[in-house]
């Protein structure tokens, strides 16, 4: 296992749309161990896998609180099959996006297809905190940010943010 590097806000990658996984093999399970790593250490509570810069239909989340033990959840090409048309707010965070976060408006419920690390074929109904995290997740792995969600004039903002930051640390990195 190892931590890997989240990249972020404005790195084009993260615009990607993510390719499904054809073969559950040792190289997606090291990934999937790769990402719990990454996610833990971060933290935060859902990692796709376009996030550490793999472009494949991978998500890892846990909603466990810190003093619960690990509840480690792996979504392999995830599909939202069904959303309800009830929605609420969430105040949402991005670790590719560190230190912003806003309300976004989402559906309350969604059902979500997707295969385990065996394999095996599942769908889930989820709600509340999960719903939400599903639909962030998946939303990443079709290159869709959180960001998106919210007023264009509040995008432009922390894209514009983001954009500077990049810069100037470019800039250090020359100097150094």
């Amino acid at each position: 296992m190892a931590v890997r590097e989240i990249i972020k806000l404005p790195d084009k990658r993260l615009r990607l749309k993510s390719e499904p996984v054809k073969q559950i093999d040792a190289s997606i399970r090291k990934l999937v161990d790769d990402m719990f790593e990454t996610m833990y250490k971060a933290p935060g509570i859902g990692l796709a896998a376009i996030q550490i810069g793999i472009p494949k239909r991978v998500i890892t989340l846990d909603l466990s609180k810190k003093e619960q033990d690990h509840a480690p959840r792996v979504f392999i090409n995830p599909e939202i099959t069904w959303h309800s048309e009830e929605r609420a707010k969430f105040e949402e965070g991005c670790l590719s996006i560190p230190e912003y976060y806003e309300e976004v408006e989402r559906p309350t419920a969604v059902k979500v297809r997707y295969l385990d690390l065996a394999g095996k074929k599942h769908e889930i109904d989820a709600k509340g905190l999960l719903a939400t995290c599903l639909q962030h997740e998946i939303d990443h792995i079709n290159g869709v940010l959180f960001i998106d969600h919210i007023s264009k004039l509040k995008r432009d903002r922390v894209i514009k943010k983001f954009v500077k930051a990049a810069k100037e640390n470019a800039a250090k990195k020359v100097e150094a």
